[in-house]
């Protein structure tokens, strides 16, 4: 057990997340080769002249969490006759300062994602890039990737384009505080109110985004919402695991960032260019989604049915909100990880049916995501700015190397949530709690306990227990340096 001084929470969370990302063969430090690239970096990116449209004088705004500070996107809307809306959303042109190849690159790449731990940030970028020189910062000048699409009254696709443009982000904003204001519970921020104007697009961003939900749904994009738990520290003393729910500013970016995704693979397959697509395949273990349905009194059909599921999801959230995070949990486990696949040229991929799109790429977060490094590489290719970014060989390569590492970082990540949640649970042996069946296989079976949000092993489960019981446990044991936390039947 670690020593659990309050004032070492932070660090022992930071030593366990190193650790771990190293037996996990990920990298925790920058070479010095990637040191030495990044003194020599004078500055942002600066635009080449007459190659890049001028769309710094758009209310420009980023949303994202409070504490956030590499800021891939913006958005803004205009509102066009007949009730369309066209949407632009600007993507931070990271590839301006991170040549492929170059020592910085040669990391991302190694890494493949930012790793968010509990007790410490380990960027895929160093933080004076991503932070700072290729993010788009409140009141500072940034090259940008503009993905411009409209959207119809009815909610449709209508015309796109994508282009590199120099952007300024006018308002630095947080997803509470906006969420708490369009829903008529809280102020305006200040920074809204210090934009002319701000105020008025961002109703129409939320317009729009609640467009888009709408007809995703209705075309059977899962409507699943799970806990997500944040650690609260006082200073460095781990205090709880508080739970981060969705709300209306969040679903302004989830929404503008899956139709920017759309309209950047159908850019590239447009261009013949072979690109990395983001899928989640037909569920493996659609029978046990049917069984827990009929045990809510709803029949699914026996083959794979995005819209059917979806009826479900509704209908079950209607009628037990509480506990539909926890239903939700159980479909997510049991529809199975996405992945990174290549699309060639008059190739179709499986598609994403968690979104209930065929056409879906990562584009949006190039700071700390490598595949959407590569995605922003293709589309200057596509633009004409640069030769052949990527052989279609090499993207199959680094597809299969990019889905091994995101399951390796969120490993780390889960690991490191547990050592934070054993922290705070390992007072507690011998006390009871409701839970909720998340994991059952050959290796083990997982129960997630609902106040803290903290999951764990069940042990000795018999063969009746399945993913979506509910269940009684008592904490038996818990190991903060390995991230152990196991319950036993109550």
């Amino acid at each position: 057990m670690a020593d659990q001084n309050d004032t070492q929470h932070r660090a022992i969370l930071r030593r366990i997340a190193r650790r771990a990302m190293l037996e996990r063969g990920l990298q925790p430090d920058f070479s010095q080769n990637a040191l030495n690239q990044l003194a020599s970096i004078k500055g942002p990116a600066q635009a080449p002249d007459g190659s890049v449209r001028d769309l710094r004088s758009l209310l420009w705004c980023s949303i994202d969490n409070d504490d956030s500070r590499d800021l891939d996107q913006l958005s803004v809307a205009e509102a066009l006759p007949g009730g369309a809306t066209r949407v632009l959303v600007a993507i931070a042109d990271v590839d301006a300062l991170v040549q492929k190849g170059s020592a910085i690159d040669e990391h991302a790449r190694g890494n493949t994602t930012s790793v968010y731990t509990v007790g410490s940030i380990f960027p895929m970028l160093p933080e004076r890039l991503s932070t700072d020189l290729t993010s788009l910062n409140q009141d500072g000048d940034r090259l940008a990737i503009v993905i411009d699409f409209t959207i119809g009254a009815d909610g449709s696709a209508g015309a796109s384009d994508v282009y590199r443009a120099t952007v300024r982000n006018k308002a630095k904003l947080a997803y509470n505080s906006v969420a708490a204001w369009l829903e008529g519970t809280g102020p305006m921020p200040e920074a809204i109110g210090n934009a002319p104007g701000l105020d008025a697009n961002l109703r129409l961003q939320d317009a729009v985004a609640q467009k888009l939900k709408t007809i995703r749904h209705t075309h059977g994009a899962l409507n699943l919402q799970t806990i997500e738990a944040r650690p609260v520290f006082d200073a460095d003393t781990l205090t709880d695991l508080a739970v981060d729910e969705m709300n209306r500013a969040k679903d302004i970016i989830q929404d503008f960032m899956i139709a920017a995704n759309g309209v950047t693979a159908r850019f590239l397959a447009s261009k013949g260019i072979a690109s990395l697509r983001r899928i989640v395949r037909t569920p493996k273990r659609w029978e046990r989604i049917v069984e827990i349905a009929a045990g809510k009194d709803f029949t699914l059909p026996p083959q794979p049915d995005p819209k059917a599921l979806e009826a479900f999801l509704v209908k079950s959230r209607d009628a037990d909100p509480v506990r539909f995070p926890d239903l939700s949990l159980s479909v997510i486990k049991l529809l199975g990880p996405g992945e990174y696949v290549v699309e060639r040229p008059g190739e179709v991929s499986p598609g994403h049916f968690g979104l209930a799109v065929k056409d879906y790429t990562h584009s949006t977060a190039p700071n700390r995501r490598f595949p959407d490094l590569i995605t922003q590489r293709l589309i200057k290719e596509a633009l004409g700015g640069s030769r052949a970014a990527y052989g279609a060989d090499e993207l199959e390569t680094l597809a299969a190397h990019c889905t091994e590492e995101e399951d390796a970082a969120k490993k780390v990540e889960r690991q490191v949530e547990k050592s934070a949640a054993a922290m705070l649970l390992e007072s507690r042996i011998g006390e009871v709690f409701d839970g909720i069946v998340t994991g059952a296989a050959d290796k083990g079976t997982w129960v997630r306990i609902f106040r803290p949000p903290v999951e764990g092993r069940l042990m000795s489960a018999n063969g009746r227990i399945d993913v979506g019981h509910t269940i009684r446990v008592r904490l038996v044991s818990t190991d903060v340096e390995r991230g152990y936390i196991d319950f036993k039947e109550a």
